[in-house]
């Protein structure tokens, strides 16, 4: 057979060709195209069947792999809890039913250079915190008591032994013959010098006291008094001391209501300038908040209860020194003391 038979040369190409009118059909022969064949499509894996063991392990893999996972940390949740612990701890610092017990002293016409002095102001205070009550009990200078390692005296001179014996002494031996005699715990004291009482309350701006009835020279009505009047109307001796007691009383409620006046808080800062000079207390600085609040809560809501000892608690003697003085009757006295102070 000859190979050649069949054989057919291969068409040139036109050396010149012209553009093909879209007109005109396209005569020129064309080449066939051989399609190819399609492929049948590959046979798809059927995968296995999932077994109870495959899920078993897929669940042991999650649980394993959430454990690796460090916790996520809910922050509303956290600061929810912050603010609940915050609010109980204030609660509880403000509101714990403790009594706290404080004597305030003021001392008067000491030395240049000490505090030797008599303690002529002695009032006992006991907050009441969860009731927002204040109890306060004014004592008779002349109380004729005994005075741990000084024998019987005046009461007020306690403060002047202590402090003669050594600076400092005399605030622990008033503590100490308040708690022997009238068995109360206290513990802590304020000491205001009265030397520098009435730049205290000058620096306040003055403070107005309401009169029921004529006392101190003068009448009945409102006065607003500067320093040097304040201290003559707490020190004043015109009556007898049950009068000068509750004068006393009187100021340092007109003072708590004056400070009720948001206007009057300008004055503060420099009280509690011309305080540092004129009083010394050895209650500590976390208690002052807790005093504070109370003491507000008693003057906003009338819970301040003040009394002095009624006359009949207590008998006039003259000493065999001819001092004038005034003889507790211990069983007049007591069932007040437990009445106020709670004390068995």
């Amino acid at each position: 057979m000859d190979p050649y038979e069949n054989y057919e040369p291969p068409l040139r190409p036109d050396p010149d060709p012209q553009p093909a009118d879209p007109l005109q059909p396209d005569t020129r022969p064309q080449r066939a195209v051989r399609s190819a064949a399609p492929q049948p499509a590959p046979a798809r894996r059927e995968a296995p069947p999932i077994t109870s063991r495959d899920v078993v392990g897929h669940a042991a893999l999650e649980s394993t792999h959430a454990a690796l996972q460090p916790p996520r940390r809910k922050r509303g949740c956290l600061s929810s809890r912050l603010l609940i612990f915050i609010i109980v701890a204030l609660a509880a610092y403000f509101l714990t039913p403790l009594p706290n017990n404080l004597l305030i002293m003021g001392i008067d016409r000491t030395p240049d250079g000490s505090d030797i002095g008599r303690s002529d102001t002695m009032i006992l205070v006991s907050t009441r915190p969860l009731e927002g009550r204040i109890e306060m009990l004014s004592i008779p200078r002349d109380l004729w008591v005994p005075i741990p390692g000084y024998g019987e005296n005046r009461i007020n001179a306690a403060h002047a032994f202590g402090e003669g014996a050594g600076a400092g002494g005399g605030p622990r031996l008033a503590l100490e013959t308040i708690r022997s005699n009238f068995r109360i715990n206290v513990n802590h004291y304020l000491r205001i010098r009265l030397a520098g009482f009435p730049a205290v309350v000058d620096a306040l701006g003055g403070v107005s006291i309401t009169l029921d009835a004529p006392t101190a020279g003068l009448p009945a009505g409102t006065h607003h008094l500067d320093g040097t009047q304040a201290l003559a109307f707490v020190r004043d001796r015109s009556g007898d001391d049950f009068f000068r007691m509750a004068h006393g009383q009187l100021f340092i409620v007109a003072v708590g209501k004056k400070m009720l006046n948001p206007l009057e808080w300008l004055h503060i800062p420099g009280a509690l300038v011309a305080l540092s000079d004129a009083v010394d207390t050895n209650l500590p600085m976390w208690l002052w908040p807790r005093y504070g609040f109370v003491f507000l809560r008693a003057i906003v809501f009338d819970s301040m209860h003040a009394v002095t000892l009624p006359r009949e608690a207590v008998t006039p003697w003259v000493t065999s020194n001819g001092a004038q003085v005034l003889l507790p009757n211990w069983n007049l006295i007591l069932p007040l003391l437990q009445e106020m102070f709670g004390i068995f």
